[in-house]
C-alpha cells in the first residue's frame, strides 16, 4: 500500500472512461495528492471506447476534454516508453503500453480496473504497483482525509448542467466502481 501522498500513479484508459471517476481523479490530482500520469495511447483508447458507446458524444468534444487533461497537468503526458515494450511480458500484450508507460514516469502505481493483467510479483520487478480505483481512491481519501473532501466539493461545484447535489455525485461515483471510497466519503 501506498503510505504518502508524494508518488505518482499512472491512470489507464479504463479509469479514465466514466467522466465522474476520470473528474474526481482530476479534482484529487489538483491538490497535489498525487502526480497523475497517461501517454496519448492510453487518452485515445478511452476516447475511442467511450465513442462506441455513446453516440450523443463527438470526437472533437472529447479531444477537448483531453487537451484540457493534458493543460491542467503539463507534465502528465508520459513519452518516449515505446522502446520498454517489446521487453515486456504480460498475459495480455496489448497491456504493455501502459507498464512501460508506468516504468518510464517513474509511477508508483497503476490505477485500472483490470489488476489481473497486471500479475502483482512482475511488477514489483519494476518497484510498481497496481490498485484498483477503488482502494486507490480510499487510500487517499485515509491519507488526507479533507483534501479528498474538498476534490469532491470543487468536483460538485463544477457540475452546474445540471447542478448535483453531493449524495448524488457520491452515489454516481459508487457505480463507477468506486464502493469503498464512496462509504468514505459520505461519513
Amino acid at each position: 500500500m501506498i503510505h504518502s501522498g508524494k508518488f505518482t500513479a499512472l491512470l489507464d484508459a479504463n479509469v479514465l472512461y466514466p467522466a465522474p471517476l476520470r473528474d474526481y481523479l482530476l479534482h484529487i490530482a489538483n491538490l497535489d495528492l498525487y502526480k497523475p500520469k497517461w501517454t496519448d495511447e492510453i487518452q485515445n483508447e478511452w476516447i475511442d471506447n467511450l465513442l462506441l458507446k455513446r453516440h450523443d458524444l463527438t470526437r472533437d468534444k472529447l479531444e477537448k476534454t483531453k487537451d484540457a487533461m493534458n493543460s491542467a497537468f503539463p507534465d502528465a503526458n508520459t513519452i518516449n516508453y515505446e522502446d520498454l515494450i517489446t521487453g515486456l511480458t504480460l498475459h495480455d500484450k496489448n497491456d504493455r503500453h501502459v507498464l512501460a508507460a508506468a516504468i518510464r514516469s517513474n509511477s508508483d502505481v497503476i490505477v485500472t480496473f483490470n489488476l489481473k493483467d497486471f500479475p502483482v510479483e512482475y511488477l514489483k520487478k519494476f518497484d510498481i504497483e497496481a490498485q484498483h480505483p477503488d482502494e486507490f481512491i480510499s487510500n487517499l481519501i485515509n491519507l488526507n482525509r479533507s483534501q479528498a473532501i474538498q476534490a469532491l466539493n470543487n468536483q460538485i461545484k463544477s457540475l452546474k448542467n445540471p447542478p448535483k447535489r453531493k449524495t448524488d455525485v457520491i452515489e454516481t461515483l459508487r457505480n463507477c466502481g468506486l464502493e469503498k471510497s464512496a462509504t468514505l466519503l459520505m461519513e
